[in-house]
């Protein structure tokens, strides 16, 4: 017998919650839940639907994300095509593809567009709960929008979704926030950073050395105990800021407090990729342990003229599905049954033909009914309707088609008495499981 294949490390399956699993993963009706609930809150906020190609060229995230990045240092799945040799990698993100697109079919030609998208992405690195190598994130664009208005619209819109999926703000996940100013602002504090640094040589771990010329802002993304106090103590890129860039950051906030979301200003924020300036903001819980950011994003006014389009302003944000829906399983947060409101038990296979076709009648009319399949005696057939989930079994038993009717059994009330329904009743039986 051959060994079974497996699923590459890092890289899982989304399964039903019926079948057994070893790793606490969300099912699939959570995601699918997850899913629609997404759609339902953008639509009211005006985003359309768009999809991207999972390869691009290697060219595009060393650009867009920059090469001083853990991304592009350590994490993309590159290869080089065997048919052209050109050099191609699985995308670690969303945001430069999106771009990309944007500006290969001149998109914002009649004006903005906000834009989301929700896929797999990939990074080669240590695989941990609520990390992996394949990994699924909604991806949120706002292209083409100047003002804070935007910024501020995004992150209450991700409020919204927050409360859709009963998450309560401060005690579940909370805002943080910071604003990274104008290239040259950030040029200037760049300079700054490395001579403290660079006065400071001997505290520096092996990762910080090497970033301090090429990418020093990212030393204070270091989550390494030794260098914290040497990084509490280096230069504050608010202190840069000039009065454009102070009053696009207070024109956030004036919206926050109006709206009266609370927020922290963490001057430690930076993210991860290169293209950010001006607003950048995190939503972060206590309950993942050291995976404790769920969404984040901000402006990256900048990206396009790098990815050879023209200027145009930008913001946006990535949320990790994986880790949002651990986040709702380890809160225990309530969401829709996925279950069936009907289970159609069927005794004898002389009963399929009627039964289906009224089966079909009462999906036409929203209802969802999971039909008995495989033979079984009743018994067997009654114990997959409980396992099902469904508040009523119907029976299309002999003597019931005989009578021209339908048995309606209740699984979940076991004093409810069985009723007789008439089978020309179709639209009444409806009525009655859409109120289960």
């Amino acid at each position: 017998m051959a060994d079974i294949l497996r699923a590459v490390k890092g890289m899982n399956d989304i399964l039903p919650a019926s079948v057994p699993r070893t790793e606490k993963l969300p099912d699939s009706a959570l995601w699918s839940w997850f899913e629609a609930t997404v759609r339902e809150v953008l639509a009211r906020y005006g985003y359309q639907y768009i999809v991207t190609p999972i390869v691009e060229p290697t060219a595009l995230f060393v650009r867009g994300l920059g090469e001083v990045t853990d991304i592009v240092e350590k994490e993309m799945y590159s290869f080089t095509d065997s048919m052209n040799g050109d050099q191609l990698t699985l995308r670690p993100e969303a945001t430069a593809g999106i771009v990309r697109a944007m500006v290969e079919h001149n998109a914002l030609y009649n004006g903005p567009l906000r834009l989301w998208t929700i896929g797999p992405m990939f990074r080669h690195e240590r695989p941990q709960k609520g990390r992996y190598r394949q990994f699924h994130q909604l991806d949120v664009e706002a292209l083409g929008f100047p003002g804070p208005d935007v910024d501020a619209e995004m992150i209450l819109m991700v409020r919204a979704l927050w409360a859709a999926l009963g998450l309560e703000v401060g005690r579940d996940v909370r805002l943080e926030l910071n604003s990274l100013g104008q290239p040259a602002e950030r040029l200037a504090h760049r300079t700054a950073l490395i001579a403290h640094f660079e006065a400071h040589a001997a505290q520096l771990d092996e990762d910080a050395r090497r970033r301090l010329h090429s990418n020093p802002l990212r030393i204070l993304d270091s989550k390494n105990p030794a260098m914290q106090a040497l990084i509490e103590a280096a230069p504050r890129l608010a202190d840069f800021l000039g009065a454009e860039s102070l009053a696009h950051f207070d024109a956030l906030r004036a919206v926050l407090d109006a709206a009266g979301l609370a927020y922290r200003i963490n001057p430690r924020l930076v993210r991860g990729m290169d293209y950010y300036n001006l607003t950048v903001f995190e939503w972060v819980t206590d309950q993942l342990g050291s995976q404790g950011t769920v969404c984040g994003g901000g402006r990256y006014d900048g990206l396009f003229e790098q990815l050879g389009g023209k200027p145009a302003p930008a913001v946006g944000f990535g949320l990790g599905i994986e880790r949002l829906l651990l986040l709702l399983q380890e809160l225990k947060v309530a969401r829709p049954s996925a279950a069936p409101q009907a289970y159609a038990v069927l005794p004898s296979a002389a009963a399929l033909p009627r039964a289906m076709a009224l089966l079909e009648q009462l999906r036409e009319r929203g209802i969802a009914v999971q039909m008995h399949a495989g033979g079984g005696g009743m018994k067997a057939q009654f114990k997959r309707a409980d396992a099902s989930g469904a508040r009523y079994a119907l029976i299309f038993g002999d003597d019931e088609l005989a009578r021209g009717e339908v048995a309606l059994k209740d699984l979940r009330d076991a004093s409810a008495a069985q009723l007789a329904l008439p089978l020309a009743g179709v639209a009444d039986w409806a009525a009655r499981l859409r109120t289960a």
